[in-house]
């Protein structure tokens, strides 16, 4: 990756986590849909960034969320985990010709059906973990499930939308 790019990266990925704190933060519908728009901040990098790489800077980001949140670790937690599962749902997702090198995760490069099936599957995971341990309560386990949902659809449609003002 060139020093242009890695910069780019940098930018993306603070405009991320600097969107959540101080804009989306305040988008919730009928508290039930909450929008975690961050979670593109790792989401969205290039497809060579290591597994290491991915799980600190996921690690970072949902600590910088979690301390603007006063969430005592539960967006760290999330993050780190779809950080980590990141390369498995890629692989999943490949279709039979692969992937190139330099194409970027994007919603231009990939197309609308596997950008949204591969931002849903990522945002389904961070928020049931966000959610359950937040709740910390399996009793709670149906109105968690319903926060899952909505606010799965909810920053999933955030972040599609983010992504037709992106310029590749």
């Amino acid at each position: 990756m060139t020093q242009k790019n890695i910069l780019s990266q940098v930018l993306v990925f603070g405009f991320y986590l600097l969107l959540q704190i101080f804009f989306v933060r305040q988008l919730v519908l009928f508290d039930y849909a909450f929008c975690f728009a961050y979670i593109a901040s790792v989401t969205l990098l290039p497809f060579e960034t290591n597994r290491v790489t991915l799980i600190l800077l996921g690690f970072f980001a949902g600590l910088t969320v979690d301390v603007f949140y006063n969430t005592i670790g539960a967006n760290a937690a999330a993050m780190t985990l779809i950080a980590f599962l990141r390369p498995s749902v890629i692989s999943l997702l490949t279709p039979q010709r692969g992937y190139d090198e330099r194409q970027t995760l994007s919603l231009s490069s990939m197309g609308l059906p596997w950008f949204v099936t591969y931002t849903a599957v990522l945002t389904v995971i961070h928020h049931f973990v966000l959610f359950l341990l937040e709740a910390s309560d399996w009793g709670l386990f149906l109105p968690v499930l319903l926060k899952v949902i909505c606010s799965t659809v909810f920053t999933t449609v955030v972040i599609v939308i983010i992504q037709f003002f992106r310029r590749d």
